[in-house]
């Protein structure tokens, strides 16, 4: 039997702020998204200003990262190389850059969407959220 990290609501939060403040550093209005490593959804904000339908599009994207292992960006790039029937593909809906897997010792523990600003920077501040972590 191995032995698993998971995510405490005390990395959650510190994910969470570190993404937020990246996010107002550059004065991007985003939803956050954190994710167990099942792709239930543990964190949800809003920002001020964000979208309302950012608010489904960051757990989507956190979702498919946790449950694929990988970025969402990954899915994104394979439909957009002309594989048009991974978009039937069941279980996963966020398949757009922004999704990142939180890895942990190899394994994932969770996963971080964001959405609201181009793709790019949507990864950007989920990666500011996980450095919070150590990761």
């Amino acid at each position: 039997m191995k032995t698993k990290h998971v995510l405490e609501i005390a990395d959650v939060r510190a994910i969470a702020q570190a993404a937020e403040a990246e996010a107002l550093k550059n004065n991007w209005a985003v939803t956050i998204a954190i994710t167990d490593d099942g792709g239930h959804l543990l964190w949800l904000q809003r920002l001020d200003g964000a979208p309302p339908i950012s608010a489904h599009i960051a757990p989507a994207k956190a979702h498919t990262a946790a449950l694929g292992r990988r970025e969402s960006k990954v899915y994104e790039d394979v439909i957009n190389g002309g594989r048009y029937s991974f978009l039937s593909a069941p279980a996963i809906e966020g398949m757009l850059e922004g999704g990142l897997p939180i890895i942990k010792d190899g394994q994932c523990i969770g996963a971080v969407g964001v959405s609201g600003v181009k793709s790019s920077e949507d990864a950007q501040i989920a990666r500011a959220g996980m450095s919070a972590i150590g990761l």
